[in-house]
């Protein structure tokens, strides 16, 4: 029982966001898994150009800004993104960013259900 609680201890420790820095050799998106389970998924993900339009048919999301600025579209509307804003994407929904600032933007995405990085599907403005 002791083991059992010590490893929700150590499982429920705080991460520090602020602290956490983008690769130096960062090319465009670098995923880091926060936390997973059967009901939802945690990521900071950095983004030194842009996401691509896409959506995801079994999965909402919803993103935090911890830094940088960026121009988001979101089905058909257009708005500029920075720290402190909170985004919620539905299932379905086409989204993606183009970074506006010099750092990369660096955001906490939180996927329902828990995500294994299959249920991402581009979107041409053809769709």
């Amino acid at each position: 029982m002791t083991l059992l609680l010590l490893s929700a201890a150590i499982s429920s420790a705080p991460i520090n966001l602020e602290n956490m820095v983008a690769p130096t050799d960062l090319d465009n998106v670098k995923v880091v898994q926060l936390a997973s389970n059967q009901d939802a998924s945690q990521f900071l993900i950095f983004i030194k150009k842009s996401v691509p339009l896409h959506l995801h048919k079994e999965h909402s999301e919803m993103v935090y800004i911890v830094d940088g600025e960026g121009k988001m579209q979101l089905g058909d509307k257009s708005f500029t993104i920075k720290k402190g804003d909170f985004v919620k994407i539905d299932e379905n929904t086409p989204h993606g960013v183009t970074v506006t600032s010099p750092q990369p933007l660096k955001v906490l995405s939180t996927q329902t259900p828990e995500y294994f990085g299959k249920d991402k599907h581009p979107v041409t403005d053809h769709d």
